[in-house]
């Protein structure tokens, strides 16, 4: 009998991981107290079997801004910051290794993975595989699961009306919509990166797509004149929000011009250096090398 999507998924997303990570996981969301509902362990890092030198990435699910930010003791614009351009991001070190960890609600994960999305930021992640490493009851595990099934069909729903349908590979739908991902924000990563994605887990998306296949039978029902407006809104959404998340990120991330300059350093292969007076003015400098980034081409 073919495995549904949401048995897939769960059994991609709740395979354990390295202890360290979990431990990691847990003293993130140690301060957020009862709000913490989730942790997601995502990224190129899910990847690697050795974590020492590289940074994590988490997703802390909370059940409500306000009150997490409080039981936090973090300032209080940091909730309305939050909820205006999700999610907020933050440094974390533990133990040997270092993370970003973001922060997002229940009910602002359930959107940013749905079709009602007005970015790709997150479906876009969370299409990839993903590991929920902790969460706080079976409910809030359920919900995590309920967005990571989304995020795939719609990632498919706007990939599959695109997708050059003479394509002989079997995973080209895929590779179209993590293309098509990856020009709707800013970044570093060179031009291969989709497929590289593709071809770490090539039974994965094979198997997933093929439940999707079966339980969506209206997946490319879009008209292709509007998935390509949709595409379009989403890239120029999405590279405004880049700008604007990193800008937010000057505040809540201390260090976080020295990690945007390490991150396009390993996946564009520049030689970035931070001056003193960037990272006494991370805004200022993030509006000055943007532009000088987008002009070289080692962000697109």
């Amino acid at each position: 009998m073919a495995e549904t999507l949401q048995s897939l998924i769960a059994a991609e997303a709740l395979q354990p991981v390295d202890p360290l990570v979990t431990d990691f996981a847990r003293a993130i969301i140690a301060p957020f107290g009862e709000t913490a509902r989730a942790v997601i362990f995502y990224g190129s890092c899910l990847r690697e079997a050795q974590l020492d030198g590289l940074m994590l990435d988490f997703y802390v699910i909370v059940s409500d801004y306000a009150a997490a930010y409080r039981a936090a003791n973090k300032a209080g614009w940091m909730a309305r910051a939050n909820a205006l351009i999700p999610p907020n991001v933050f440094p974390a070190a533990h133990g040997t290794l270092a993370a970003k960890y973001a922060v997002l609600s229940e009910a602002d994960l359930a959107r940013a993975c749905s079709m009602q999305a007005g970015d790709v930021s997150v479906w876009a992640r969370f299409a990839q595989p993903v590991r929920i490493v902790w969460s706080a009851d079976t409910a809030a595990e359920a919900r995590a699961l309920d967005a990571l099934c989304a995020a795939p069909v719609t990632l498919l729903r706007h990939a599959a009306p695109v997708a050059d349908t003479a394509s002989p590979d079997p995973l080209h739908i895929w590779r179209t919509g993590f293309t098509r991902t990856y020009g709707a924000e800013l970044r570093a990563e060179r031009g291969d990166r989709p497929d590289k994605v593709v071809d770490f887990a090539p039974d994965h998306y094979a198997a997933v797509g093929a439940a999707i296949a079966r339980e969506v039978p209206d997946l490319a029902a879009m008209p292709r004149a509007e998935a390509e407006r949709r595409w379009a809104r989403l890239r120029a959404r999405g590279k405004r929000l880049t700008v604007a998340r990193l800008a937010k990120a000057s505040f809540t991330f201390a260090g976080g011009i020295d990690y945007l300059a390490w991150k396009i350093n390993r996946h564009a292969g520049t030689q970035i250096t931070i001056r003193p007076w960037q990272r006494k003015w991370p805004l200022v400098a993030a509006v000055v090398l943007v532009p000088k980034l987008l002009k070289s081409g080692a962000v697109k």
